[in-house]
């Protein structure tokens, strides 16, 4: 490998490939959809997107416990990376979302539940990174971001299944047995695509979040200040 590359590249440059071409296949290959025509097609981008969110916040979950139980900067530097990711994934979700809705429910938006809980929980991980901004004491930060980021968690679970849960606008949950299978190739070609984009980005943030805490850590400290006494001027 040449120097300066590390494995990460490599799987982002493999995911930017698995997504062009799965994009391709869906927008030019696959059948149109049978209830919404080409605007269907933008499952291809918003499905993956949606999958692999959630699961970045998975991964932020799973940080956060490692992070409380061994207070180990690189499992808060895990915190902050995947934080991050999935909070890009989650901004570009609601985007898709309103875009697919204009068409589809004639709104960009609507309070309905998936929609709703899923504004929630890409609000509660802009609060972790938030967190993360305004304490500087790190022990405090590690442990405050990581019980944050906990709490944030208890929203993807409810995301998922609130199609289930309540009576929703959103489409309920596909499966290869109700996707016809010219459509799942492509689907699951941009899905991994998107898996692996995000396995690189939050390494490449998580190198860079690690570097700056451990030199964060090996900074001195700097004496407090001493306050400094004024002598009276000599009366002459």
């Amino acid at each position: 490998m040449r120097p300066g590359l590390r494995w990460e590249h490599g799987v982002l440059a493999l995911g930017l490939g698995l997504l062009a071409f799965g994009h391709y296949q869906g927008l030019f290959v696959a059948p149109r959809e049978a209830m919404m025509g080409d605007v269907g097609r933008i499952l291809y981008v918003h499905v993956p997107t949606a999958w692999v969110g959630l699961l970045t916040f998975s991964w932020v979950f799973v940080a956060a416990i490692g992070s409380l139980w061994s207070g180990s900067m690189k499992w808060d530097a895990a915190v902050e990376a995947t934080a991050e990711v999935g909070v890009v994934l989650c901004s570009l979700l609601l985007v898709q979302g309103s875009i697919w809705a204009r068409p589809t429910w004639n709104v960009w938006w609507t309070w309905d539940p998936r929609l709703t809980t899923t504004a929630v929980m890409a609000i509660s991980f802009v609060v972790v990174l938030i967190l993360r901004r305004v304490i500087d004491a790190p022990a405090r930060r590690l442990t405050v971001s990581a019980v944050a980021s906990i709490v944030a968690f208890v929203n993807v679970p409810i995301v998922y299944m609130s199609v289930k849960w309540w009576r929703t606008l959103h489409q309920p949950f596909s499966s290869p047995e109700t996707v016809d299978s010219p459509m799942v190739t492509p689907l699951r070609i941009a899905a991994f695509g998107m898996l692996f984009l995000s396995i690189a980005l939050c390494t490449l943030r998580w190198r860079i979040a690690h570097k700056r805490l451990a030199a964060e850590a090996e900074a001195p400290e700097l004496p407090p200040e001493q306050p400094q006494l004024t002598l009276p001027d000599e009366v002459s």
